[in-house]
């Protein structure tokens, strides 16, 4: 018996349409798959690191773990580590900026991460490695600048422990002391304030925009500063 040509016909068709909506649920699948959906991040966040240093106990400062999470979001790089480490991390660093694999640093710090954020910043500029940002959260032992980042931010409490953030003779780059008394903020709570979150990201956002500019030169290490001045103050020969 010879199949009857409209039934062929329709086997046909449904074993087309099952292939296209086969076709189309893979298509959706790959559309809606994080992977492809996830964008690439950009060459200057790729370069960046930002380290992130908590208070005292390591249990104090767990705002920074989110802050850092959603960093990494936006692939930045970042460490979170307890302020005991800032010498090992600044080596750490040095080593990356002159191997070529980084380019930005950025520092965060809680408590007393935000008061050992000087001497950091102090032991990469003797390394000769530039720091793009520096932003401290209440700081609690009076703090005082050397030498700088390219811009440090101090958000602190005035009427709390925290201190506003003081420039040494010589120091090169921005400062800002930024009160934030009366918002409700305290000490235990200011790195995990949803707004002083928003703020640090958007500072860190905007410092790896501008370092897609020529970074100014940093000085290498060498001779005291007495015979440099010296040097600079000798008067020029014809």
């Amino acid at each position: 018996m010879r199949p009857n040509g409209r039934h062929a016909a329709g086997a046909s068709q449904l074993s087309a349409l099952r292939v296209w909506a086969m076709c189309l649920l893979l298509l959706s699948a790959v559309a809606m798959s994080p992977t492809t959906a996830r964008a690439a991040p950009s060459s200057a966040a790729a370069t960046t690191h930002v380290y992130l240093l908590r208070g005292v106990l390591n249990i104090f400062s767990l705002g920074l773990d989110t802050i850092g999470a959603r960093l990494e979001a936006q692939g930045i790089p970042v460490t979170v580590a307890n302020f005991v480490s800032w010498s090992s991390l600044a080596d750490e660093a040095a080593t990356a900026y002159r191997a070529g694999r980084l380019k930005t640093i950025i520092l965060v710090g809680h408590s007393s991460g935000a008061t050992a954020l000087p001497d950091m910043i102090a032991k990469l500029n003797q390394l000769g490695v530039p720091v793009k940002l520096a932003i401290g959260l209440d700081s609690v032992f009076k703090t005082r600048l050397t030498t700088g980042a390219e811009r440090y931010i101090n958000i602190y409490i005035g009427d709390g422990p925290g201190e506003p953030v003081r420039a040494a003779n010589g120091f090169r780059g921005k400062l800002d002391n930024v009160d934030v008394r009366g918002t409700g903020v305290g000490h235990i709570t200011i790195d995990k304030n949803e707004a002083i979150q928003r703020r640090v990201i958007a500072e860190i956002d905007a410092a790896i925009m501008r370092s897609r500019a020529p970074a100014a030169p940093v000085a290498e290490p060498g001779p005291p500063r007495g015979a440099r001045s010296a040097a600079a103050a000798a008067p020029a020969r014809n």
